[in-house]
């Protein structure tokens, strides 16, 4: 069974960096490149909750299509889609899972 604590510092010496947010106390955030996750402890180690998306202030704007073209939003901002975005956010996504099955 993966020790947590064992995790977050594979992720730190792979680059990411960790906060706390005051509306999901028993989640962490893991951030890098512009990308962040929220990570749960489970009996089974950690995992991510939901999606990944992209950092958008103090708020993560989740992917999604709109009139035709991909978007991060968060509430009322909406950042483009870039293809160098999308391809930092694949790669975010692929490393951490990685990471955090090991």
């Amino acid at each position: 069974m993966p020790d947590p604590a064992a995790q977050l510092q594979r992720l730190f010496e792979a680059g990411f960096e960790f906060e706390t947010f005051e509306r999901f106390p028993k989640a962490v955030g893991a951030t890098r490149d512009g990308c962040i996750a929220l990570l749960e402890a489970t009996p089974e180690g950690l995992r991510m909750i939901g999606t990944p998306g992209w950092r958008m202030g103090e708020v993560m704007g989740v992917l999604l299509e709109r009139e035709g073209h991909q978007v991060f939003q968060a509430k009322d901002q909406i950042l483009e889609a870039t293809p160098e975005r999308l391809e930092l956010l694949s790669r975010f996504r692929r490393e951490l899972e990685e990471l955090l099955k090991s």
